[in-house]
């Protein structure tokens, strides 16, 4: 028999008052909901939670309700913490020891440069979402910067799985979802089947299933034509008692190699992600391996406060990888289902951006799918218009996340002379402090969601990187600088326009 954990009734009122509604009645003893939604992560389970409130009837599915135990969405940015306010689950990140981020500290060879989240951010988003701010005094007057926070990633899940088992119009249930149950004559998504672990077969309907089974995703070949793009790795160590160069921020290292990303997840605990491309030469078997890699050319080139904790994690051998994947939007038009999370769009976790990016599409959908704009789940035409506006309205946000996620990464890990000039010039803008920091990181945070500000500050950064080659060549060299500089401005065009394309499409 399958794992299921409905809310149990408040002992409060007279046994004999409380009757289960219709619905409630459907959903237990029928597997009938207004929703089923495949996956009880990130987004799926806020997503439960969201439609329970409003009213619905949720079946939540999950192969396994075991803590999980993750090495990324450990980091949720200060646009993530307003939604999840928003979202009435701001009490999900207390009590998991977690972690309060106040921006990010970039060390370019060695070379440090402070990036706090924007003060200007709180009188804009913050305000309306009631967000985590830092005070600080300026003056005579009360500066507030957003925070963000970092985690252990299945702590936190946990805490929003505890959440949506309070709701009376849930049901959590642990089963391996095998199948899509669809009408043979129309096409018409009508439910799902699931397997328990001692191997009972179940099925599940709902007017409308969603699937959220994250980066792993079994059934989304079958309904996008995109397939996820993985051109590297990110190997993930946990460091006890690191002494890091700026505690509170997340720190991004950039040297010879790809990037690395330490950030703390818990008082003692921090967590390192070492990016490592396809085919990289210093990881061969040959050198090592992986582990091979990271001792003789990740490790010199961390801080000196920090090598010591990361050789001690890395003799204890838990060493642990993730694909890090790129999966452009697509719109959801199959009758009776959308993809959503992971399963439907991914970029590049350097900018821990796949958690703001989640909650914020539920904030949206909750009130796209509300009870007012679609009475009816099983409306099938008025919910795929819904989702249509859903796949264009959250471009301000997603979009702009999605673009600069990829686009950092491309400038990060630049393995050509164009792409380290476009690294360098990175590295200098943010140098000029003001605006030059207060953009980029205001995008990365998932505060300001604007478009254009991205494609600005980018070629912004391009413009610079140029000025640099072009100051620092020797006159007689002019010609050939010239070409350089032709170069470097054609290079930063191939970096960002493809994902501005691929967000252009439907």
């Amino acid at each position: 028999m399958p794992l299921i954990l409905d809310s149990s009734p408040s002992p409060s009122p007279p046994l004999a008052a409380i009757e289960p509604s219709p619905a409630t009645v459907r959903r237990r003893e029928h597997n009938e909901s207004d929703a089923i939604i495949v996956g009880a992560g990130i987004l799926g389970t806020s997503l439960a939670v969201t439609l329970a409130r409003q009213g619905r009837s949720v079946i939540l599915l999950e192969k396994s309700l075991k803590e999980p135990d993750r090495i990324v969405g450990e980091l949720l940015q200060p646009g993530g913490v307003q939604g999840l306010e928003k979202l009435g689950l701001r009490d999900c990140l207390d009590d998991i020891d977690g972690i309060r981020v106040k921006g990010y500290e970039v060390i370019y060879y060695g070379s440090g440069v402070h990036i706090p989240y924007p003060a200007n951010a709180a009188g804009e988003e913050g305000r309306e979402g009631g967000g985590a701010f830092d005070g600080e005094k300026s003056g005579i007057r009360e500066v507030k910067r957003p925070e963000g926070r970092s985690f252990h990633h299945g702590r936190f899940i946990q805490k929003l799985r505890a959440a949506a088992m309070c709701e009376e119009n849930i049901s959590l249930i642990e089963s391996t979802v095998t199948g899509i149950i669809k009408n043979g004559w129309t096409g018409q998504v009508l439910g799902v089947e699931a397997e328990t672990k001692d191997g009972s077969q179940n099925v599940y309907f709902g007017q409308l299933t969603v699937l959220a089974d994250g980066y792993a995703s079994r059934f989304r070949k079958e309904y996008i034509t995109h397939a996820p793009v993985s051109n590297s790795k990110f190997y993930g160590l946990e460091l006890i008692d690191a002494d890091l160069p700026r505690p509170l921020h997340g720190q991004v290292i950039l040297g010879e190699g790809a990037p690395v990303l330490l950030y703390q997840i818990g008082t003692r605990e921090t967590r390192a992600l070492v990016d490592v491309p396809d085919g990289t030469p210093t990881a061969s078997t040959a050198n090592g391996g992986v582990k091979g890699h990271l001792r003789n050319v990740v490790l010199p080139s961390l801080p000196p406060c920090v090598q010591p904790s990361f050789a001690r994690a890395l003799d204890d051998g838990k060493l642990r990888s993730m694909p890090n994947s790129w999966l452009p939007p697509s719109t959801q038009q199959v009758p009776g289902m959308v993809l959503l999370g992971d399963a439907m769009n991914m970029r590049h976790p350097l900018t821990g951006g796949g958690m703001t990016v989640a909650f914020n599409d539920v904030v949206m959908l909750r009130d796209l799918l509300s009870p007012a704009n679609v009475p009816d789940l099983g409306d099938t035409a008025r919910v795929k218009r819904q989702m249509r506006r859903f796949h264009w309205r959250r471009k301000n946000l997603t979009g702009v996340i999605n673009i600069l996620a990829q686009a950092l990464y491309s400038l990060f890990a630049a393995n050509d002379p164009q792409l380290k000039a476009l690294q360098l010039g990175c590295f200098r803008y943010f140098q000029q402090g003001g605006q030059c920091i207060d953009g980029p990181v205001g995008l990365l945070a998932g505060i300001i969601r604007q478009p254009f500000v991205l494609f600005y500050h980018f070629f912004a950064v391009a413009l610079l990187a140029i000025w640099l080659v072009l100051s620092q060549s020797p006159v007689y060299r002019f010609p050939l600088t010239l070409v350089e500089s032709v170069g470097i401005f054609w290079k930063a065009c191939v970096v960002i326009f493809p994902f501005i394309f691929s967000e252009m499409r439907s």
